[in-house]
């Protein structure tokens, strides 16, 4: 008996931990559940609820730990529809949920205004007004995030490049220019979101595409807005960005609160199956009014769709 005692294996408490503690449900929070939970100081643990388990499984593709930076560019065939507050919001549900701080840059070459949609116009007037114009004039004298900071603006955690306001120059970005400014960018981030201009063939297009991992397209809830979306992806895919095209996240915003005659689902199935991922936004006045992007004023609903988009983006990258 005192041999077979000796001779048996014995369990490794180092590596196998686990063998001697219980696991435990992770916590509920809210509703019923999260109520029992709190009644009874944790004395009766159901664990999450779907709902909070959804949440959660959103949460953890969101903050998956990256080796490398990634980009992700967002555009759209029109103006109006989208395109720069998915980025903020989006840029401000990475920065909630990740570790490490995500970048935006507002290479919109019609005066962009990403920069006034996540600080507000007032808070962004009284600031220093840097702009991608500065940025690129120093390029070759910063060689630290400190020094980069200088031509950044911060939301929070969401750090922003703002985009040229002099239209005389706005337009004047080049796809090597670009190119510079991501090589330098992606020294210091790991997750890049790119504000495109509207199109696809303005000056510095080429360089966004040639250096984007994945791409959001922005679009709305009409057949016009349906068939631009439709026809960006099939433009990518003709012009050598099949693979862009296949794995892109098409999001339809409902900015103006479209009439009930518009079929939201058959437009939603002309969308389909052209792209990876299409994923609708709400009507949410915190949206369509054009002014600040706050994620504590936005409608559970909208937020949530932003989470959706956020994940999509990082399960992308690859």
């Amino acid at each position: 008996m005192a041999n077979t005692i000796a001779e048996a294996p014995m369990p490794d408490f180092i590596s196998s931990p686990g063998l001697f503690v219980k696991e435990q449900k992770p916590r509920p929070v809210g509703g019923f559940r999260g109520a029992l939970y709190n009644l009874t100081g944790g004395a009766w643990n159901l664990g999450p609820g779907p709902k909070q388990r959804q949440e959660d499984e959103l949460a953890r593709r969101i903050s998956r730990q990256l080796q490398g930076s990634y980009n992700t560019a967002i555009l759209s065939l029109k103006g109006g529809i989208g395109k720069t507050s998915t980025t903020v919001g989006v840029g401000l549900t990475l920065a909630a949920y990740r570790g490490d701080a995500p970048c935006a840059i507002d290479a919109n070459p019609d005066s962009g205004d990403l920069v006034e949609r996540a600080l507000g116009e007032g808070i962004y007037q009284q600031s220093t007004p840097r702009t991608i114009s500065d940025l690129l004039e120093n390029l070759d004298s910063i060689d630290s995030l400190t020094s980069l900071a200088r031509y950044m603006h911060h939301a929070g955690r969401l750090h922003l490049i703002a985009g040229e306001q002099d239209p005389e120059v706005s337009d004047s970005l080049t796809a090597e220019e670009y190119r510079r400014i991501r090589k330098l960018i992606s020294s210091y981030y790991s997750v890049v979101l790119t504000d495109c201009g509207t199109g696809v063939t303005h000056n510095a297009m080429s360089g966004i595409l040639q250096s984007a991992d994945n791409l959001v397209i922005a679009a709305g809830y009409a057949v016009s807005g349906a068939k631009r979306a439709r026809s960006t992806l099939q433009w990518l895919a003709s012009h050598g960005y099949e693979d862009l095209a296949r794995n892109a996240i098409v999001v339809i915003t409902d900015k103006d609160e479209v009439s009930s005659r518009v079929d939201k689902d058959a437009i939603e199935e002309h969308l389909a199956g052209i792209c990876r991922e299409l994923i609708a936004v709400p009507h949410d006045r915190g949206v369509a009014d054009g002014d600040l992007v706050t994620l504590d004023v936005l409608k559970p609903e909208t937020r949530r769709a932003y989470k959706e988009i956020a994940a999509a983006i990082v399960d992308g990258y690859r």
